[in-house]
């Protein structure tokens, strides 16, 4: 098992924004206790003190409470404390670059989204998947094609067409230029030959407000994000942007059954420190794939609408690698390269 590492290596990473303060805000009831390990021979145990488990976006959001879930229910598979630490800012760089500075000692596993795979072709920050090692990833939600349902289209095939004979008039809300959902609608646009309207807003809630306002005819997000307005309201769903059908809107197909070969959207994992010990790293893994094999961490993503999806260390090393060039090569194309 090994951790992709560059021996020319920027020797700290630089977080865009000067000064950009790491808060340790938000933390659960779980309160960290000071620790040391090691036996007389000089040898280390894993864990001798509590996993600090650090968050890169705010408390309450939804990488946070599957944070928090996932910390509560891996104490007993760690026999450790665990809790919850927000070090947020910089589009999640702020995080990203605490967990690749902590000591690579097992004692600090962080949550890593999709962002570590954006942020650096964006020029946020200089910090990417290169700079931490993997454990596992347990999260993917793609992205969904979501309209009014009043709108002159009622089928993906129909919004295709619609958009090659009115190019640029079709206004696509999403949660900010350069954010997933912005480059999840971007790609498929790309992909199906058609010319969005692409308008960013302040996250997926007012994005989708602004089609049920009239502002927007179509919003890219995850399902969860606009479930409440599809099955109870005037929105509908015209495509989703995974490999399988969500199990909610079974009857919404995917944009791959449809014939456009794309997928994008919105990934959870883990990861560490480069440097620890691969022995430490497969204990790390092999106590969470427990937790995300566990019918509460299940019963918990099911009803928050979080997809569950699973790679261990390699698979989640190489599929962060494969979407950090997948990335950049659509962020380039769109003249969003920093």
């Amino acid at each position: 098992m090994t951790h992709d590492t560059d021996t020319g290596r920027r020797s700290f990473l630089k977080v865009a924004g000067a000064g950009a303060a790491i808060g340790l805000a938000g933390c659960s009831s779980l309160t960290p206790d000071e620790g040391t390990g090691g036996d007389s021979n000089g040898s280390t145990e894993f864990p001798t003190q509590d996993v600090e488990m650090i968050c890169p976006w705010a408390e309450g959001g939804g990488t946070d409470r599957t944070a928090r879930m996932l910390a509560d229910l891996v104490q007993d598979e760690l026999d450790a404390s665990a809790y919850v630490t927000n070090q947020t800012g910089g589009s999640g760089s702020v995080g990203f670059n605490a967990i690749a500075t902590a000591d690579a000692d097992g004692h600090t596993v962080g949550v890593l989204t999709v962002e570590i795979a954006t942020i650096e072709h964006l020029g946020v920050a200089d910090v990417s998947h290169e700079d931490v090692g993997s454990v596992m990833q347990y999260n993917f939600d793609p992205a969904a094609l979501t309209v009014h349902q009043d709108a002159p289209y009622g089928t993906l095939e129909e919004f295709v067409d619609y958009a090659r004979d009115n190019p640029g008039e079709i206004a696509v809300s999403n949660s900010g230029t350069g954010a997933i959902w912005h480059l999840s609608a971007a790609g498929f646009a790309r992909e199906a030959g058609i010319e969005l309207d692409h308008v960013g807003y302040d996250g997926a809630a007012p994005a989708t407000e602004a089609v049920l306002g009239g502002e927007a005819a179509a919003t890219t997000s995850s399902a969860a994000e606009v479930a409440p307005q599809v099955q109870d309201g005037p929105l509908e769903m015209l495509a989703f942007f995974g490999e399988e059908r969500h199990p909610l809107f079974e009857d919404v197909p995917t944009l791959v059954e449809s014939g456009y070969d794309f997928t994008m959207g919105a990934w959870r994992g883990l990861g560490v420190p480069t440097g620890v010990d691969d022995a430490v790293v497969q204990q790390i893994h092999d106590a969470y794939r427990a937790v995300y094999e566990s019918e509460e961490f299940s019963q918990f993503m099911d009803d928050n609408g979080f997809g569950m999806v699973y790679r261990d260390t390699e698979e989640f090393e190489a599929f962060m690698r494969e979407e950090y060039d997948r990335f950049g090569a659509l962020i380039d194309d769109l003249g969003l390269s920093g």
